[in-house]
């Protein structure tokens, strides 16, 4: 079985600016120094950010929530040395809806993140997730 494959192309441009995405679709600009724009590794928390935020908006439609707003932050701490990897995620939740309490949100937000978010179950095992919630 050779599963889901995905393709992304990326050409440079100038400097340390690259300019690329899935074939067929806008492309995005990701500058390497994250002077001009998102740098790849504050692009790493947007994929992980979004990825986490559909799951969370299909999860709390299946609770018969009605979401008004969702926001969420997302603070990587790297390491001092090379290679800077991530080693800890801290997700900041600001949610909006009717018929959400804190129980729901967080078994949606659990849910994302220990189970159904690709980008977050991509990275490295021993980076440590976590999160905290605002209901508005």
């Amino acid at each position: 079985m050779a599963g889901d494959v995905r393709q992304v192309t990326v050409r440079w441009r100038e400097e340390l600016r690259f300019e690329g995405g899935a074939p067929g679709r806008p492309s995005i600009v990701v500058d390497g120094n994250g002077s001009a724009a998102t740098s790849p590794v504050e692009l790493l928390l947007v994929a992980a950010a979004t990825c986490s935020a559909a799951d969370v908006v299909v999860i709390l439609q299946k609770q018969r929530v009605v979401l008004r707003s969702l926001e969420i932050a997302v603070v990587g701490t790297r390491r001092e040395t090379e290679p800077r990897r991530y080693t800890a995620l801290h997700f900041r939740f600001a949610i909006a809806a009717d018929g959400a309490d804190e129980a729901k949100a967080r078994r949606a937000i659990d849910l994302s993140l220990e189970k159904y978010c690709s980008v977050v179950a991509s990275l490295a095992p021993d980076i440590r997730v976590t999160y905290d919630v605002a209901l508005r």
